[in-house]
């Protein structure tokens, strides 16, 4: 049987609020993927949903930059450390530097873009403040009319690229976007193999119930309906207007939803955690 370390048990606790024993055994049976664990446990109603959230482990910053136009916009990420060092003025200076370049290049090349000055910058920066700092990603978005939303703790960026409409709305649905994380702008935008998964997760569920073929079907595509609306910017309840769906919104300003580009500071991003007390233990029974 596969051995599942606590940090592994722990993950999967915080991610589904199970009990510790049911964790531990979800995993065993998914031999230590997490994911599939998970997966597994959706599957036979053992929790009523992974929590969405995943680990952030790194700290830093995401920046935005319009055309005065309206009709281009970048956003960038760059990632330090700690949250102090985030908050620095050496560094959020170096910040402007990179969204400035990346929008004049109009570039997502990261490698081009700190070809150079930048990257003499950033060793500099890293030397002085004794922490790595990294330029992680850019995304530039063209549209007619663009609107842009970044948070006040500049942790979360949003760029909404419309047809129609005016920058003043693009900005209310980029606000939106950085609330409620749609994962798509629409419905059939979904790629197919999510759609598919979930598909499988509804049926396994729906199975148990013991109800005729006919019905199971109708309750599967239900679900996977509902996924589809909950998961797509249009079919949601505008934030600062729930009677409206943001498809509703558009429609009555003559606009189209083009597409949005949305960043989470260290979305993605894991760090090696260590039990050290676990590793002493370990250590120590290995030289008894």
């Amino acid at each position: 049987m596969t051995a599942i370390s606590a940090a592994l048990v722990k993950e999967l606790r915080e991610r589904t609020s199970l009990p510790m024993m049911e964790c531990k055994k979800a995993l065993q049976e998914a031999a230590g993927d997490i994911d599939v664990a998970i997966e597994n446990l959706r599957k036979s109603g053992g929790m009523k949903a992974a929590k969405k959230a995943g680990r952030t482990a790194a700290d830093g910053v995401v920046a935005a930059r319009v055309a005065e136009d309206g009709s281009g916009g970048v956003l960038v990420e760059i990632n330090s450390e700690t949250d102090f060092v985030a908050r620095d003025e050496n560094f959020l200076a170096f910040v402007a530097r990179v969204a400035d370049r990346a929008f004049a290049e109009r570039s997502e090349d990261i490698a081009a873009l700190m070809a150079g000055d930048l990257e003499s910058a950033r060793e500099a920066l890293v030397q002085k403040i004794g922490e790595n700092i990294s330029v992680r990603r850019s995304r530039v978005l063209e549209a007619p009319v663009i609107g842009e939303y970044v948070h006040s703790n500049n942790r979360i960026g949003v760029l909404v690229g419309l047809s129609g409409g005016s920058a003043e709305l693009a900005r209310d649905i980029a606000m939106h976007v950085a609330a409620v994380n749609p994962q798509v702008a629409k419905p059939e935008q979904m790629p197919d193999d999510v759609v598919a998964k979930e598909r499988e997760i509804y049926a396994a569920q729906a199975r148990e119930s013991g109800k005729p073929e006919e019905i199971i079907e109708k309750m599967i595509s239900g679900r996977v309906n509902k996924f589809l609306a909950e998961c797509s910017l249009v079919e949601q309840p505008f934030v600062k207007d729930p009677d409206i769906k943001v498809g509703g919104l558009l429609k009555q300003a003559g606009a189209d939803i083009l597409g949005f580009v949305r960043f989470e500071v260290g979305e993605g991003i894991e760090v090696e955690t260590t039990d050290f007390a676990a590793e002493v233990a370990a250590q120590v029974r290995s030289s008894g």
